[in-house]
């Protein structure tokens, strides 16, 4: 929302990813129907006619709800979270694709599932929408213009399934901060080994580059979202691996 505010002075082109989970964070319990929609809405308005696209909720790992709870797990990046509670809790997901449909009804609704692991959870995320989608028409509720779903690449297993994930999306995007700390086996956050953490590898860079390679031949946009994206020497090593698509805090731009 503080980034929101300076969309216009920073130049960006839109919001790559909107971090949807942050409202229920700050709240007691679980936000309404009403309240998401209203602050769905506001994003819209704030953004204007710039995309917007909605990342579903990403809780769990550092990111925990007072009302939900998740227990402990011995590695939190790993464990139970993100896509991961929403299909093991789906009327957490359906509460919230149903506020995203009503407060996009006549615009574009770009709406991007975290941490999938395996096609078949993607396959799964989207029939809740489909549900959703059907759930309005029977109702008559006004419904987005166009629908367009996507999918984060944060687990390195995905990479293996590629040509099947991009016959089903509309859009990926690469999330650099968790696929790189898999990639290593190595906690960023971690000072004893965040010198292991090297977004610049030649590892790291061959993957993307095959990465962007399979979204080209698939006619599908790929973009990459992480820290990696607002440091200005990553920036230019992302292009040279062919990432046209940046998303990084309105300040890094």
């Amino acid at each position: 929302d503080i980034d929101l505010d300076h969309l216009q002075e920073s130049g960006a082109d839109g919001v790559g990813l909107y971090r949807t989970e942050i409202p229920f964070m700050i709240h007691a319990q679980c936000p309404r129907l009403t309240k998401q929609t209203e602050l769905y809405r506001d994003i819209y308005d704030t953004a204007e006619d710039r995309p917007v696209v909605f990342r579903t909720l990403d809780i769990g790992g550092d990111k925990l709800l007072p009302y939900l709870r998740i227990g402990e797990d011995q590695n939190p990046a790993m464990g139970w979270r993100a896509l991961r509670i929403a299909l093991d809790r789906p009327a957490i997901l359906r509460l919230q694709i149903r506020a995203l449909l009503r407060a996009s009804a006549g615009r574009e609704l770009r709406v991007m599932f975290p941490l999938v692991a395996e096609v078949a959870e993607f396959d799964d995320a989207k029939a809740l929408l489909e549900l959703e989608v059907e759930r309005a028409k029977s109702r008559k509720n006004p419904l987005p213009d166009q629908i367009r779903v996507g999918a984060m690449m944060e687990v390195p297993s995905l990479y293996f399934q590629l040509p099947q994930l991009l016959e089903r999306v509309d859009f990926l995007s690469v999330g650099s901060n968790d696929l790189v700390q898999f990639l290593f086996a190595c906690d960023r956050g971690n000072p004893r080994v965040s010198d292991r953490y090297d977004a610049l590898s030649p590892a790291v860079l061959k993957f993307l580059h095959g990465v962007v390679g399979q979204c080209r031949g698939a006619g599908v946009p790929v973009s990459l979202c992480g820290e990696m994206a607002g440091q200005p020497l990553e920036a230019m090593a992302l292009i040279g691996v062919g990432f046209r698509i940046l998303s990084m805090p309105s300040g890094a731009i």
